[in-house]
């Protein structure tokens, strides 16, 4: 017959080690010493506070984050849509536009697109395919010097 005090558990009591039988006794941590304890174990790099080794060896190499100069790509493709013909594109026009960020220090026009609106583009550097489809419709391709 079923009752109630006779069923078997669904879950098991986990092991406890350190309460005698055989993980008894230090249960497998050594003796004594900080990782014995209960709450011992320490943080990754940790060496007992000695200065970490990460922090002992010296700072070696080159960082060019000082260095780097922000460059602002824009290509033939957004200028065709965004400027009507015959405008004149600045850095000031493309800022304006929303086309590049105002922290920007340098601007490349980039082709692989046919420009069918004759622009006056002025920026500081222009890759050969969009210096070409600029001159070829009848606008200018001015590089602004520094």
């Amino acid at each position: 017959m079923f009752k109630l005090n006779k069923l078997k558990k669904l879950t098991k009591k986990p092991k406890r080690i350190g309460r005698g039988g055989s993980r008894g006794g230090t249960s497998g941590r050594g003796h004594k010493g900080q990782r014995a304890r209960t709450s011992g174990n320490v943080r990754r790099g940790f060496e007992g506070g000695q200065m970490v080794l990460s922090r002992r060896l010296p700072r070696r190499g080159f960082n060019n984050v000082n260095f780097q100069v922000e460059t602002g790509i824009v290509s033939l493709k957004t200028l065709e849509s965004v400027f009507d013909d015959g405008a004149q594109v600045t850095i000031e026009a493309l800022i304006e536009k929303g086309i590049i960020k105002s922290n920007v220090e340098c601007v490349k026009i980039l082709g692989g697109h046919a420009l069918e609106k004759r622009l006056v583009v002025i920026a500081h550097a222009f890759s050969e395919g969009a210096q070409n489809a600029i001159t070829k419709v009848g606008g200018k391709a001015q590089v602004i010097e520094g």
